[in-house]
């Protein structure tokens, strides 16, 4: 669950308001509340970061007409909409509008603790979309956005640019944390058919009770396959494809099917499962899966391009001193020792976390580095190997990430890199040529 999406509730009644928000807040929610649309709309607008829980009978502008105008100020707002008994063609009318979900009086609180975590979800993924699109369609060059200079890290770079250009169906995998959603927009970008149109969907959303079978009230879901079924050239990202239902499952095989030899629609689906058991290979009918995995990403771990871990803390560095405008913070020798060694069992998201907690630290008293890596991992780590890479490789790569990172350091002197690493210029030079490390990179 999000820490920093909010829940705005409007309600003209202080009772209601009052346990819903209580009850939200013990969930873990950040609430605020509005007693009318009016005010609701002076803080409520276009990119909102949260969601918004209103009734549909409200003094004044009542709740269709605010969900019409919230829907016009940004249409990927999830609102949910409380109906009192009797007013079912009103939630209907709700829904055709665009609404979420709603909630019929009396509710239980679980009912709305579990409809606002669908919609936080679902918020959180069209903002990150939104924000990622925004970044690349500024981007001169796409690929900058993905950082890191391993070698693993450029091989994957290269394969992002060959299999942006095709037009195939594309399944990406890895582990927790390791930008597979990046990897999708990225993927989306550099095609030159898509025109950049995308549609983002979380597949958990698409639960065995989304599809309109006896159902008197049109679902988010029906909403979802209209845009999907309209979309043309463009792509669709599936989060959580793992977790598709077999009633969808079934809708999207038709849908592909339709589309022919020559699809018009790009499927680019994520890959979130945490076991092989889960994972979209045993839970997708098979047909579906070898139609979706045409084309397949494996990303890296963030353990496995140790050389990238600096580079990668460096830029979220500058980045969190800027937002949070506090003194520059400077890496030891001793502090990027410790970052290289460190498992990173929640990768890219993980550190990116540390980062700022460096950052928001640093400003009282000075940071001491290890004391927050071990803080934010269970149990003492070590420098055992997985997934039986060869010894060899990691100290190979642990050596060049040291010399990459001195020489970047200290902008190419040699001298000055001989002195930190305690390293002959013989030695040294042998190493940088093995690695193809060469000074004129740094200068």
């Amino acid at each position: 669950m999000s820490t920093e999406l909010k829940v705005a509730i409007i309600d003209d009644e202080v009772d209601i308001r009052d346990s819903i928000s209580q009850w939200l807040s013990l969930t873990g929610y950040k609430t605020e509340s509005f007693p009318d649309a009016e005010s609701a709309l002076l803080a409520v607008g276009s990119g909102y970061p949260g969601v918004v829980i209103s009734d549909i009978r409200l003094p004044g502008l009542d709740g269709i007409k605010l969900l019409k105008h919230l829907m016009y100020l940004d249409p990927d707002l999830p609102v949910i909409m409380i109906t009192g008994h009797g007013d079912v063609p009103m939630a209907v009318e709700a829904m055709h509008i665009g609404a979420f979900d709603f909630l019929e009086k009396p509710f239980e609180p679980e009912k709305i603790s579990l409809l606002v975590a669908k919609a936080i979800r679902a918020r959180e993924l069209s903002l990150e979309s939104r924000v990622l699109r925004e970044e690349f369609s500024k981007s001169s060059n796409n690929l900058t956005k993905l950082i890191g200079h391993s070698p693993i890290w450029t091989k994957f770079r290269e394969d992002i640019l060959n299999i942006g250009l095709a037009s195939g169906h594309v399944l990406i995998r890895g582990e927790s944390g390791s930008g597979k959603t990046l990897i999708a927009h990225a993927l989306n970008a550099i095609n030159p058919v898509s025109g950049n149109k995308f549609l983002s969907f979380s597949c958990l959303d698409f639960d065995h009770h989304g599809l309109m079978d006896d159902s008197t009230v049109p679902s988010l879901v029906a909403n979802k396959i209209t845009q999907i079924e309209t979309l043309g050239n463009g792509a669709v990202i599936l989060e959580d494809i793992q977790s598709l239902s077999e009633k969808f499952q079934l809708w999207l095989v038709n849908f592909l099917n339709q589309q022919g030899p020559t699809a018009k629609t790009r499927i680019i689906s994520i890959d979130n499962s945490i076991t092989e058991s889960s994972s979209a290979q045993k839970s997708l009918r098979k047909d579906l899966y070898y139609r979706l995995s045409g084309m397949t990403f494996l990303l890296p771990a963030l353990r496995e391009r140790q050389e990238d871990i600096v580079p990668l803390f460096n830029h979220y560095l500058e980045h969190f001193l800027s937002k949070h405008e506090t003194r520059d913070i400077k890496l030891s020798f001793e502090d990027e020792l410790n970052l290289i060694q460190y498992p990173w069992p929640g990768n890219v998201r993980q550190l990116k976390s540390v980062v700022e907690q460096v950052v928001l630290q640093g400003r009282e008293v000075p940071v001491v580095l290890a004391s927050i890596l071990l803080s934010d991992i269970d149990g003492v780590y070590s420098l055992e190997t997985a997934e039986g890479r060869p010894l060899k490789q990691y100290v190979e790569s642990f050596e060049r990430s040291l010399i990459d990172n001195a020489m970047r350091r200290h902008n190419g002197s040699i001298s000055a890199v001989m002195n930190e690493l305690q390293l002959p210029r013989r030695t040294l030079n042998e190493k940088m040529t093995k690695y193809n490390l060469y000074r004129s990179y740094y200068v």
